[in-house]
């Protein structure tokens, strides 16, 4: 006998219902939805980077921007370098982008010597602005050469750090001398033979910590509200390479040790013997 049961159903077409049944039962994921949730994702993303501490702010910052000497640069690297001190640098473009607030974290900045005129132009007045108020804030100052010209008050956005004192060149500039071996004594200290080129003398402001040979000031220090500032006219952290042709009884070893202690000085705003 053959028996046809009309109400069973196969039981592929049993599976398939249920499949059916099931995919009826999700939602439909829309691209609305899927925006959504792209933007939540991001923004948790967002949340969770600010929680991470950033890199480490070094303590020195060394400009390096337009008008600086390439050279000198290179020397002062070298010696922050070999004293393990930690820097970073920054050229005329990302120092007229970087905020007070930024500014504030260094505890050293130091200008090194070139053509202050090209310097000072280079920066914006609001970033000259900044820089003084970092130094006034608590953060220290070491200008070499340019460094130290662009610290007094100077029509190129100069940063006054010198309460209106504008610094001259050394008397060898008025007679056609513009690069020379200069004996620089210090306070209680030997005189050292110093490379000097186009450097000022730095009368009227500070503390002496060394003087050129006609007794104005070669290297002074002081303060500007809360910051450390030293200055020099002089070059101690040129190298053995700078000297051809010229005659030193101080050999470069002692002159480069002497930057050291210039830095050092600004850095742990320790003040230097002086006159």
């Amino acid at each position: 006998m053959l028996l046809i049961n009309m109400g069973t159903t196969p039981a592929h077409a049993s599976r398939g219902k249920r499949i059916a049944d099931h995919s009826a039962s999700v939602p439909r994921v829309t691209m609305k939805d899927q925006r959504r949730l792209f933007c939540l994702a991001l923004v948790a993303l967002i949340l969770s980077g600010c929680d991470r501490p950033g890199a480490p702010v070094p303590p020195v910052l060394l400009f390096n921007g337009t008008g600086t000497s390439p050279n000198d640069v290179a020397a002062i690297k070298t010696l922050l370098e070999k004293s393990r001190i930690s820097y970073s640098t920054a050229d005329s473009a990302q120092l007229n982008e970087m905020s007070a607030a930024r500014l504030r974290t260094y505890h050293l900045i130091i200008v090194p010597g070139g053509d202050f005129t090209r310097i000072g132009l280079s920066l914006t007045k609001d970033t000259a602005a900044k820089l003084r108020d970092a130094v006034r804030h608590g953060v220290s100052y070491l200008g070499i050469c340019a460094g130290a010209f662009l610290a007094g008050r100077t029509p190129y956005n100069g940063l006054n750090l010198t309460s209106g004192v504008q610094f001259r060149f050394y008397s060898a500039e008025g007679r056609g001398v513009r690069k020379a071996v200069v004996p620089i004594s210090g306070a209680g200290t030997p005189t050292l033979d110093q490379y000097w080129e186009d450097g000022p003398q730095l009368a009227g402001w500070g503390a002496v910590v060394g003087r050129y040979p006609d007794g104005t000031s070669a290297v002074v220090q002081g303060e500007s509200g809360d910051g450390w500032i030293v200055l020099s006219g002089i070059h101690p952290e040129a190298p053995e390479s700078w000297r051809d042709g010229m005659d030193f009884a101080t050999p470069a070893s002692v002159d480069n040790a002497y930057a050291v202690t210039l830095i050092r000085s600004a850095l742990d705003r320790r003040p230097l013997p002086h006159f």
